[in-house]
């Protein structure tokens, strides 16, 4: 039986196309982007979370508003989904209705109440008193370890702490095995020494305090936006430009609660800067770098769909039914097995807050993802 000639199954991208300087140094490749990074208005919990659920969970007030003219009238469970886009509308409905939330003082237990112009709401929660987690013996890739930090490269499928419906076998649980009892107080029960996250199908490389001094200089570099942070991403088709900047506000979708998405009103800024370095499959799919200058929720995720080119695997943005065009036998199989989102946390780069010396840590891509390149006609990346 004859066979159509294969075309090209990998192509990288034309020289042409995009700085020659992308082919040096890292530190060429942000100069590229000659801009300051945004200014918080207050420190966040990680690049998975953001602060307004982490301040309901450490039981800190919290104060909305005042409600604007254009949204008076609102339910107040539906306003405060706007206001605190990262907590959903079901958890807020049951703190009303379970006597946290107040307007101008007075308590309002009816999730259907009405809120009026110029009102300002609080939240307040009670901190929880969970079970303390235990130690347990799961292996660790340590990247670096010394007595103020440890760096881990963490596999997809982990849990970075515990949380409802992973109460255990948590990156936590096994640092408390690895670490004994040297880690950061500051995180909570739940979180020691946990100054940032990454999602439990992303891999790749995370930094833990192993004490306060070590937690608060880190937490002050992720508040700032001065760390270093990259992503390697394989996405479906090739993005147009090959390079650029995505921005837009994230908050919880209207549409669906339980995703991301960006937003026209009630989300918080965000900013991923990214280029791709290689296309397959005459641009079926494309190997694509992003950097954060922001930590949202599913921030890569969120902005590579919003760009249309969401990445392959994802079982919440992916879309993978409707991207299999252009596929070999062999990448539709491997596509087809891979049960999680492409993306891995390859660079992490910050400034040691014990001793001052700028640090730079790199994880070459884990077998999951190497095969998908490969199945696609690519190669891994070598590490810069």
């Amino acid at each position: 039986m004859s066979r159509k000639p294969r075309r090209p199954i990998s192509s990288q991208i034309d020289p042409a196309d995009m700085p020659a300087a992308w082919s040096e140094t890292p530190a060429v490749w942000d100069a590229l982007f000659d801009a300051p990074p945004p200014q918080p208005q207050q420190a966040e919990a990680s690049d998975e979370e953001d602060e307004d659920e982490a301040a309901l969970l450490s039981g800190e007030p919290m104060v909305f508003g005042p409600v604007e003219a254009d949204d008076g009238q609102q339910r107040l469970d539906k306003w405060l989904a706007m206001a605190a886009p990262d907590v959903s509308r079901s958890r807020l409905k049951n703190l009303i209705e379970q006597g946290h939330v107040t307007i101008d003082g007075a308590l309002i237990q009816d999730a259907r109440h009405a809120v009026k112009p110029g009102q300002r709401i609080t939240v307040c929660l009670p901190a929880a008193a969970p079970a303390d987690p235990e130690p347990q013996d799961i292996p660790l890739t340590v990247v670096y370890e010394d007595q103020h930090l440890i760096v881990i490269d963490k596999p997809a499928g982990m849990v970075v702490h515990p949380a409802a419906g992973s109460p255990d076998g948590t990156v936590v649980n096994a640092l408390l095995h690895h670490c004994g009892s040297s880690l950061s107080g500051i995180g909570g029960v739940r979180r020691p020494g946990i100054v940032h996250r990454i999602d439990k199908d992303t891999s790749g490389l995370l930094v833990v305090a192993k004490t306060d001094q070590a937690h608060h200089g880190l937490a002050e570099q992720f508040a700032a936006h001065t760390l270093e942070r990259a992503y390697w991403a394989v996405v479906w088709g090739r993005p147009s430009p090959v390079q650029g900047e995505i921005t837009g506000a994230i908050g919880r979708s209207p549409h669906n609660r339980q995703k991301m998405a960006i937003v026209q009103r009630g989300g918080k800024h965000a900013l991923t800067r990214y280029r791709t370095i290689a296309s397959y499959l005459d641009g079926a799919a494309s190997l694509v770098e992003c950097r954060l200058a922001t930590g949202r929720t599913h921030q890569i995720r969120v902005h590579m769909t919003h760009l249309g080119h969401p990445l392959i695997g994802d079982p919440v943005y992916g879309q993978q039914n409707k991207r299999r065009k252009g596929l070999t036998d062999e990448a539709a199989a491997c596509v087809s097995g891979f049960s999680r989102q492409a993306l891995h946390a390859w660079l992490l780069g910050f400034i040691h807050p014990a001793t001052g010396e700028a640090v730079r840590f790199t994880s070459a891509l884990p077998n999951d993802m190497a095969d998908l390149v490969r199945s696609l006609g690519g190669e891994p990346p070598p590490i810069p």
